[in-house]
């Protein structure tokens, strides 16, 4: 392509604006009115939803994370024991286990948590002789 001038160069933006403005209408497609056709108005709604999903995928986990140390901690109380200390007993007796896991176990598998509630009181090297 030639141009004569540097202004028609300026101006000749040419098919990565086309793929660009492509990708901004694709992720408005779902919008109602000109939040989905006119592009200026699309690409302010598409840069604040984006910046939403950002921001409750990080509040998603803090949310999760809450949850499970709430199912641990009543899991805890049932069996007379801090959450705390349960901890400390299970990492001391070398049963590593995340909050999810333990959690899981707490609501689906109660057996098994008193078990393990049961080794976190016990002290390591018990009996054993040796240290």
């Amino acid at each position: 392509m030639v141009f004569t001038s540097v202004i028609n160069f300026v101006r000749a933006r040419g098919p990565d604006e086309f793929w660009r403005k492509r990708r901004i209408f694709k992720l408005a497609a779902h919008y109602i009115g000109r939040r989905r056709n006119c592009y200026s108005i699309a690409i302010r709604n598409v840069n604040r939803a984006l910046v939403y999903a950002t921001k409750g995928r990080e509040l998603k986990k803090q949310d999760m994370r809450e949850l499970w140390t709430q199912r641990v901690n009543a899991g805890c109380e049932q069996h007379g024991m801090q959450f705390a200390e349960f901890q400390h007993g299970l990492y001391s007796n070398d049963i590593l286990l995340n909050r999810k896991v333990l959690a899981d176990l707490a609501i689906w598998e109660p057996r098994t948590f008193e078990a393990l509630a049961k080794i976190s009181q016990q002290v390591p090297g018990d009996g054993s002789g040796e240290k």
